[in-house]
């Protein structure tokens, strides 16, 4: 079960891995990663969708807490 403070653990790197994903995207003058050639395989993009899982479930396998 998730406690407050996991919570804000999955929210800070969920915060983080975005600030990554936003300034690719400014460096390359995109406004979305469907954008770019490099979306299919990008390392950013797989991390973003990797942590936005993991901050819905807090780390926990099966349903979302929405």
């Amino acid at each position: 079960m998730s406690t407050p403070h996991t919570e804000d653990v999955y929210e800070q790197k969920l915060d983080e891995v975005m600030q990554t994903l936003r300034a690719c995207q400014e460096n390359k003058s995109l406004n979305s990663c469907l954008d770019c050639d490099e979306c299919i395989g990008c390392e950013i993009r797989a991390k973003y969708v990797r942590t936005v899982y993991e901050s819905m479930s807090k780390g926990e396998t099966g349903g979302f807490d929405f």
